[in-house]
């Protein structure tokens, strides 16, 4: 599906007077999704459904997901990295596990995914925290925190090993020409914050060496989640309001979303009061609308360009 990828120079990212937004205080940890009747759905600790009404409840208790995704049957996708394992809420409300290992070996803590037009599903698997519980590794015994496909009839593959330090947002361009990977290693110091592109091959392999760094945050705060609207622009949530020493610090680059080109220059930014800001995406009538997860608070501004999802469309 063939999309036209250019942004006019100067032109305006968000609606005129259209400032931030507090939606909900709670419930909002990450991994934002939108659905037209449902309202947007976040998790934190549960996942928590807040209705166009205003109306914040738990749709899923304690399910321990991050990242969430409608699929294009209007099924859930979730990570959930406390059981280590990829799942899908069916439209009649049962929950089937889409994969939690890999040939054989448990994954480490599925973070977020991204659907390609046909469908198949991509996913990172980082460690944060302690890493005494990983067992992915090469055959070098170094540990591995990889991106993976899951295709059609349940097979997986792992596409990115070590070509990245610590992936964490993901992100497959609208034409499929791109796989955009949040680099984030924010518990180590001197750990990537960075984004970057791959090219995306029509096999749902990556060609790896066409890695293109977009943006470095240094020692900042990396990138998390990222969106994207019907113009190729990045929405990418990063940036620190408070150092944490001696990983993260709040000099140069604040919390916010990060507005880039297709090609990684930076065109806009939205500050966000609340540290950590973990994701976005877009929702709302015609996808005008971008909500904003951080620190448990769910943020919207509009927007003058429509988001792009993979549904609802």
């Amino acid at each position: 599906m063939a999309m036209t990828m250019s942004v006019p120079a100067g032109e305006p990212v968000f609606a005129p007077g259209s400032t931030l937004q507090v939606v909900s205080d709670h419930g909002a940890g990450e991994g934002p999704a939108w659905h037209p009747d449902l309202g947007l759905l976040s998790s934190g600790g549960s996942v928590y459904r807040h209705s166009r009404e205003g109306e914040t409840t738990v749709f899923l208790e304690d399910a321990g997901t991050n990242g969430l995704l409608f699929d294009r049957q209007g099924r859930l996708l979730a990570c959930q990295p406390s059981q280590r394992r990829v799942i899908r809420r069916e439209l009649d409300g049962t929950i089937t596990e889409l994969t939690s290992r890999y040939e054989g070996v448990p994954y480490n803590q599925p973070n977020d995914l991204t659907l390609d037009s046909q469908n198949r599903i991509y996913f990172t698997d980082p460690q944060y925290g302690s890493r005494d519980t990983m067992q992915m590794v090469d055959a070098e015994g170094t540990r591995i925190e990889g991106v993976y496909r899951i295709d059609l009839d349940g097979s997986v593959t792992r596409i990115l090993t070590h070509e990245v330090d610590r992936p964490n947002g993901i992100l497959v361009s609208p034409d499929d020409r791109f796989l955009f990977v949040a680099d984030n290693n924010n518990d180590t110091v001197g750990g990537a914050r960075r984004l970057y592109r791959f090219r995306l091959l029509a096999d749902g392999t990556v060609d790896t060496e066409s890695q293109k760094l977009l943006f470095d945050w240094r020692d900042g705060r990396g990138p998390d989640g990222l969106v994207q609207d019907v113009k190729g622009r990045l929405y990418v949530a990063a940036g620190r309001n408070i150092s944490v020493p001696p990983y993260e610090t709040a000099d140069d680059f604040k919390a916010g979303v990060y507005v880039f080109s297709p090609r990684g220059k930076l065109l806009d930014f939205v500050a966000v009061p609340t540290d950590e800001v973990t994701n976005c995406t877009f929702g709302g009538d015609q996808l005008r609308t971008l909500f904003v997860t951080a620190g448990g608070t769910l943020y919207s501004i509009r927007t003058r360009t429509l988001g792009w999802l993979p549904w609802p469309r």
